[in-house]
């Protein structure tokens, strides 16, 4: 049975929550392997809004099973509230639908204040994190002074690796960057407690995964952000700490590259991004406004205004090759209606050159100005389209050009929040 990964081909924000959700009714297995909860998905079921930042949206199909994979970092005291809220809306969630890598690393309150003294001393240079702690969590993880999921489980061990690291972690906040300092009193009574109610959900999710592939079961991975925010690929340094790219799955959850079987890119109509960095097709005018009001273009965990663009298609074919896609998924397509026209950016224009992939050096990239294609935009209301022919000509012309320029055709449609609101035309697990 084929598995499929899903990842984001942009910066980011691209629906991917709603795409996991629509294929998770021919998956036994989510699993979610990287990034922590500086990420969001919003979906629509049946007229009621939900937002995750750690549980896979699988967790809203009964016989789903969830897993987090050990690429993640872990903010228990957000995941646990994630649970609280499901169950206070009817959703059971335990052992049965959930599971969590005991190798999965703990955001502790240290690395959440890190992250926002580092970003208030860069000032101007600052890289628009969000001050959730991921990136100071993923250093200690290289570092090999992390604390995992086994050892927040076992009270002994936690208490010795937070004697261990704790007077670092004060060293820097008080004397480098300012800040107060932590008592370990303060940190050990709220972790030990969250501790002791994941324990429940502690597993080795990579022998979970093998026991699932063995037993002929589909399998559906999910990365946070998007492929040009990879710490190796992505613009850097204007990107996150961990590869949200396909092969950021096997690292991530434990498994080997031949049971990645499909890789589905999610292709928002336009482009956005979060915080800083460069954005060659970034629109400072009223188009820039009309994408954030009808994308409703804020984000799902910071509530910060998105920076918005017309589609990019050298940041799309970059997203291909890096990802080995075989499908892509048109989300958000809807909010284009109205528009005329409509423009694809099908190459960069640097130093008086064109070109047709992303520099590699910050300054080259910020130097970039979009080469634009043109296209005819459609009035028509796109939301009660269900087939490729419900939509106007210029609309599916839009489409076509999209598959042209990126090289990998187009399986899926979304053409509003909702998960009825989409157009499947190819199965990605068939």
């Amino acid at each position: 049975m084929p598995n499929v990964v899903v990842v984001g081909t942009q910066w980011g924000d691209e629906g991917k929550g709603k795409i996991v959700d629509l294929l998770t009714e021919q998956a036994r297995v989510v699993v979610r392997y990287q990034g922590g909860n500086n990420a969001g998905h919003t979906l629509v079921v049946g007229g009621q809004k939900f937002i995750f930042h750690l549980i896979p949206s699988g967790i809203l199909h009964p016989g789903t099973m969830c897993c987090i994979g050990n690429g993640v970092v872990l903010d228990p005291e957000v995941f646990l509230q994630e649970i609280d809220r499901l169950e206070a809306r009817g959703i059971a969630v335990g052992a049965h639908n959930l599971r969590l890598s005991e190798r999965t690393q703990v955001i502790m309150p240290y690395h959440r204040r890190l992250d926002l003294a580092r970003e208030r001393a860069k000032g101007d240079g600052k890289i628009g994190t969000t001050g959730r702690g991921i990136g100071p969590c993923y250093e200690d993880k290289v570092g090999r002074r992390g604390i995992r999921m086994a050892d927040l489980v076992d009270e002994g061990a936690f208490r010795a690796k937070l004697a261990e690291v704790l007077p670092e972690k004060n060293f820097i906040l008080e004397k480098l960057l300012g800040d107060q300092p932590f008592t370990a009193e303060e940190i050990l009574t709220p972790y030990l407690e969250m501790g002791r109610r994941l324990k429940p959900l502690v597993a080795n999710v990579s022998v979970m995964l093998a026991q699932a592939m063995q037993d002929g079961h589909n399998l559906l991975f999910e990365g946070a952000q998007g492929t040009h925010l990879d710490i190796d690929h992505g613009t850097y340094p204007y990107v996150t700490s961990s590869n949200p790219v396909a092969g950021g799955a096997c690292t991530g959850a434990g498994i080997g590259p031949g049971a990645l079987h499909r890789v589905l890119g999610i292709v928002k109509a336009y482009t956005t991004r979060v915080g800083g960095g460069p954005f060659p097709t970034e629109c400072l005018d009223k188009i820039g406004d009309h994408l954030v009001e009808c994308g409703v273009e804020f984000g799902s965990t910071t509530g910060r205004r998105r920076r918005c663009g017309w589609l990019d298609l050298v940041v799309v074919r970059e997203a291909v090759r890096l990802n080995g896609l075989t499908g892509m998924a048109v989300t958000k397509l809807d909010v284009l209606s109205t528009l005329n026209p409509v423009k694809l950016c099908v190459a960069y224009e640097v130093d008086g050159r064109r070109r047709d992939t992303m520099p590699a050096t910050l300054p080259e990239l910020t130097r970039c100005r979009a080469v634009f294609e043109e296209l005819p935009g459609w009035p028509e209301d796109l939301r009660g389209a269900r087939r490729l022919e419900d939509l106007p000509a210029n609309c599916r012309n839009y489409l076509k050009r999209v598959e042209e320029l990126a090289g990998v055709p187009i399986q899926i449609v979304s053409v509003g929040p909702g998960r009825e609101e989409s157009i499947v035309l190819k199965n990605p697990f068939a």
